[in-house]
């Protein structure tokens, strides 16, 4: 029975030094974890495992959520219910704050959310914005050739496509020709 404790340890002990030679060999260092896909009957599909991220190095916090909003402040360009002519060049700018904790990168977008687009692409680039600077968003749009009034109405989006803050807009009276 002692022989047989005996061979159990040396065998744990021979053991443990190859999984330490192994990876003192490596450097040390493990890789994050590999998502084990678990087996599943023929035809279906293989779902991964969820895995738990790694904690965080020692010294070191994990980042807060910012939040995202946008706060219109005033028309800079064309104010609200301007005549112009049928098929004019519109220059609209509008200032907004940018009064969120996040700041605004290349993937925030505005988007048209209803009215007319004007000739305006309908999604474009919504940055730079740091968090509580003050920015100028311009478009530029076409006046329609019918008579009439005109609105474009447009929201900010987050990276994920979720909508924030104040929605603006540019509001115009095409004049008849005479």
């Amino acid at each position: 029975m002692a022989a047989q404790v005996r061979k159990t340890r040396l065998r744990t002990t021979v053991f443990l030094f190859l999984v330490l030679a192994g990876l003192s060999a490596c450097g040390g260092k493990i890789g994050p974890p590999t998502p084990y896909l678990a087996p599943t009957p023929a035809g279906s599909q293989l779902l991964p495992v969820s895995v738990q991220p790694p904690p965080p190095a020692a010294g070191t916090t994990p980042t807060a959520t910012c939040s995202d909003s946008l706060l219109f402040i005033q028309d800079l360009t064309i104010p609200d219910n301007t005549v112009v002519a049928p098929g004019s060049s519109l220059d609209k700018q509008w200032q907004v704050q940018n009064n969120g904790s996040c700041n605004w990168d290349a993937r925030y977008r505005l988007h048209f959310i209803g009215g007319d687009p004007l000739g305006a692409p309908t999604e474009q680039a919504l940055y730079p914005g740091r968090s509580g600077t003050f920015v100028v968003i311009r478009m530029t749009f076409t006046a329609p050739t019918t008579p009439g009034d005109y609105v474009s109405e447009w929201q900010a989006y987050d990276p994920l496509g979720h909508t924030f803050g104040d929605s603006f807009f540019i509001k115009i009276s095409v004049a008849p020709t005479l």
